[in-house]
């Protein structure tokens, strides 16, 4: 087959492209830096034709067209986890979150299959197979399950290894160089690192790692330069990994799954990052299911998990979504790495966060959780809690074991009042 031929009768318009959408229908994104924007302004421009087109996506970073007000009853936007670019639209009712095991999105994909995926991709390779490039998270599955798939072949994108899709899978080709939204390196500072201080002792040579993104994850990379043979296993991968890469801590050598390979599903950061993942032959990306499933995670042998919270209350339930019971983000992949990494050999979970808030006025860990909190991560799976007054392993600790242990990690200015109220609600005596 002449795949050159097959590219170019595929190629239209984004005008004409969106043309598939009618109303009533659901449309997939894919999220982050990788979302397909050229396709959904296209799609934006032509809403006094539509009314009620359901569009999903994982996260957005920028504020899109389509969650602008004059918009509402057009589209209705569904996420699995709100982000900058779409808060303020979820605070005015026309974002419904999707709670959601992120490792679980591809079975939903499938057996919910989409009208329209609007896919962004790299140009075809010398044998006509474009790469997923930043994205293979919920992608693979869409690609395969969507009734119509319109992809928009950007240059500006890395090639990655992993996942990649053949020109027969498209049905509409939109040519549109389109710039990458960049997430700049997080700046640390004294809380993130005394944080990662309590950590890194954790790590020995040879672990296996997920991190997230953001400024602690930044502090325990940089503590980790004299490692040696560590391995990434992580959900998304951003700039922070680059320099141990380079300087040889980080080689995948002792992971017993995809050894020698570091493994995501997205990435975010910066140019440099892109430019890092550019055919490099040691980076797959590849879907969620297989990089989130506890199953695989628990493959490799010493898996270290680092994940955030907001709060955590005295009998050790975790919140990591919700602010005042309102979503503030989603559950991401964190339930889905604590489980993975206590399964792991040697693994082990740990969760992370500040003591306080709103600049030390408010404990981060607390009694119990207010009527209406989500609780995120259960007392039945959360393992090692950190503040930046130590950390404390939960596993096997009675109910007033915990609570002790989490008021001894609680900023001094709160544990006297936490000891009261857990005395009062007979977590202590």
């Amino acid at each position: 087959m002449d795949w050159k031929a097959t590219y170019q009768d595929k190629i239209v318009s984004a005008a004409q492209a969106v043309k598939c959408v009618k109303s009533g229908d659901t449309v997939v994104l894919q999220q982050a830096a990788g979302t397909a924007m050229h396709l959904m302004d296209a799609l934006t421009d032509r809403a006094s034709e539509l009314k009620d087109v359901k569009v999903i996506a994982h996260n957005i970073w920028e504020t899109p067209r389509f969650l602008e007000p004059q918009y509402a009853g057009i589209f209705r936007h569904v996420s699995q986890f709100l982000d900058r670019g779409t808060r303020q639209a979820y605070r005015e009712g026309r974002v419904d979150p999707l709670p959601a095991f992120y490792y679980q999105m591809p079975k939903y994909y499938r057996e919910h299959p989409a009208d329209v995926f609007f896919v962004m991709l790299t140009e075809p390779d010398e044998e006509g197979n474009c790469s997923y490039a930043l994205n293979a998270d919920y992608s693979v599955a869409n690609m395969e399950a969507a009734k119509t798939v319109v992809a928009q072949i950007n240059p500006s994108l890395p090639w990655t290894y992993g996942a990649k899709v053949s020109l027969d899978k498209l049905d509409y080709i939109v040519i549109q160089d389109q710039p990458l939204p960049e997430l700049t390196k997080s700046e640390t500072g004294g809380v993130e690192e005394q944080i990662a201080a309590h950590i890194v002792p954790f790590i020995q040579d040879g672990a296996c790692l997920q991190l997230g993104i953001g400024g602690l994850p930044n502090a325990i990379l940089n503590f980790l330069k004299d490692k040696k043979h560590l391995g990434i296993h992580s959900e998304v991968l951003s700039d922070g990994i680059i320099d141990l890469y380079e300087s040889g801590a980080i080689d995948n050598s002792c992971k017993t799954l995809d050894k020698g390979k570091i493994v995501s599903n997205f990435l975010i950061g910066t140019k440099r990052l892109f430019d890092f993942a550019d055919h490099n032959p040691d980076l797959l990306v590849v879907p969620v299911d297989y990089t989130n499933d506890p199953y695989v995670i628990a493959q490799n042998d010493n898996v270290i998990s680092i994940n955030s919270c907001l709060q955590v209350d005295l009998l050790g339930q975790v919140n990591a979504d919700t602010i005042g019971g309102r979503q503030y983000s989603g559950c991401g992949g964190q339930i889905d790495f604590v489980r993975g990494a206590q399964m792991s050999k040697g693994g082990k979970s740990f969760i992370t966060l500040p003591s306080t808030a709103k600049k030390g006025a408010v404990s981060r860990i607390i009694p119990h959780m207010e009527t209406g909190t989500p609780v995120t991560t259960s007392r039945f799976d959360v393992q090692y809690i950190c503040t930046e007054y130590g950390v404390v392993n939960l596993s096997g600790k009675t109910v007033s074991q915990r609570a002790e242990a989490l008021i001894g990690i609680a900023h001094p200015d709160f544990r006297e009042e936490l000891r009261r109220q857990a005395v009062e609600e007979g977590l202590i005596w």
